[in-house]
């Protein structure tokens, strides 16, 4: 379960809960984050919350990873999703704990079968309504 580079472990309910996410849509978000060396679930967004609920739920001076479930209207004006994965690492986070889910990033996305578009963040407006729509566009 852990990985020798970063030595970190993924808990089994960060894996079930996304596939609850990617199968059935019972969330909207969910955030992870790590401690003692073990990445788990922080918080669980409901499927009715927005996105702007979802960007005030990353805390302002910590790193997270999160994914989110985005929906879509396409040119075409078909009604998709795709799921993101945002690497939250603000500028005012320490040095370490941006070293350590730099470092276990990659691990841990590979946990997760089915992310679409990957987003790195250090300030909300890397992560804006609308650079999530362009990229899931």
């Amino acid at each position: 379960m852990a990985n020798a580079a970063s030595g970190m472990a993924v808990d089994d309910e960060c894996k079930l809960k996304f596939l609850e996410l990617k199968a059935k849509r019972n969330y909207r978000f969910i955030i992870f984050k790590i401690e003692q060396q073990q990445v788990i679930v922080d918080k669980i967004g409901s499927p009715d919350e927005s996105y702007e609920d979802f960007t005030n739920s990353l805390p302002r001076d910590e790193c997270r990873y999160a994914v989110f479930d985005f929906d879509f209207i396409t040119d075409e004006n078909c009604q998709k999703s795709k799921i993101f994965f945002i690497a939250w690492a603000p500028d005012t986070a320490k040095v370490r704990a941006k070293m350590v889910y730099a470092s276990s990033k990659d691990r841990f996305k590979r946990e997760l079968d089915g992310i679409q578009v990957e987003l790195q963040a250090t300030d909300p407006s890397e992560m804006s309504f609308d650079i999530v729509k362009s990229r899931a566009l």
